[in-house]
């Protein structure tokens, strides 16, 4: 029972003085020493805890399928990856799709196409808007990640889950927020409805993009840990969260153009804190995840 109080007091204290999740890394490391990853207990660490931002990576590489579970296999399967991805980087240069002033993210969209068979007839064809979440999932991956091929890939993989695992389930989104947010504060849904902007809210960029675009790096992450990890419910807790926050800016607000206006360009001064209370949000209505929710 002592050590229970002393643990508990621990962590406490180290949440006050800003080490929160120091027990919860070793834990990851625990697991993280496995010879073969188990893909279950990974999901639901990331589920139950932010991922700490030296195995976030590795983490997201695993549960997407970048890398096999086991150990020994990585670096072979990188060198893989490498491969693959400067062969359809060096068809792309031939194909003249791409040349050496081409942005990265154009980079990574165009061998996207190539490899999924979706590359336009010439670069004349405009973007598709599906090309735009790609871009946007990548411009925000970019700045998480340095090594360009691992964000190649971990933006493929990803966009690829949404597009499969996630995607019957994204657009039920927009109506599971109305349900909640009648929940949270039904006169804030009713001045929504009142306006006319339930329909006009910026869903693209909360459910398709994922907050790519919205929410700074540091709260983004987080996000990203739920949804990779198998939870795509949390993108509505963080909508929700984002207009409770700012509930009086939008009530002050008449017309739904201005509620989306402002809705697209959120202040960023306190995302971390809006993460934070949708992740709470999230257990209230859903529960402790066991796995993926």
């Amino acid at each position: 029972m002592a050590d229970d109080s002393q643990r508990n007091f621990r962590s406490v204290y180290y949440e006050k003085v800003g080490f929160r999740g120091v027990e919860e890394k070793k834990s990851l490391e625990i697991l993280l020493k496995d010879d073969r990853l188990d893909i279950e207990k990974l999901c639901t660490f990331s589920q139950r805890f932010p991922l700490p931002s030296m195995y976030r990576i590795l983490v997201w590489k695993v549960l997407l399928g970048i890398i096999p579970p086991h150990h020994e296999s990585h670096s072979l399967v990188m060198k893989y990856r490498k491969e693959q991805y400067w062969d359809i980087h060096h068809a792309l240069r031939v194909i003249r799709f791409i040349n050496d002033s081409t942005p990265q993210v154009d980079v990574f969209l165009r061998i996207h196409q190539l490899e999924s068979g979706k590359l336009p007839r010439n670069l004349a064809f405009p973007l598709e808007p599906e090309d735009e979440v790609f871009l946007a999932i990548a411009k925000a991956m970019e700045e998480m990640v340095e090594d360009p091929i691992e964000c190649y890939w971990l933006v493929s993989c990803f966009v690829n889950q949404l597009n499969s695992k996630h995607k019957d389930s994204l657009q039920q989104l927009p109506k599971v927020l109305e349900q909640y947010l009648n929940i949270e504060d039904n006169r804030l849904l009713m001045h929504l409805k009142a306006c006319a902007a339930m329909s006009k809210l910026p869903y693209d960029l909360w459910f398709k993009k994922c907050f790519a675009g919205c929410l700074p790096e540091s709260s983004l992450q987080r996000v990203w840990d739920k949804v990779i990890s198998g939870s795509c419910k949390i993108l509505v807790f963080v909508a929700v969260e984002i207009l409770l926050t700012f509930k009086m800016k939008i009530i002050a607000l008449n017309t739904a153009e201005k509620i989306t206006q402002f809705l697209e360009n959120i202040p960023q001064d306190n995302t971390d804190a809006i993460v934070s209370k949708a992740v709470d949000l999230w257990r209230t209505h859903c529960g402790t995840p066991a796995h993926s929710v």
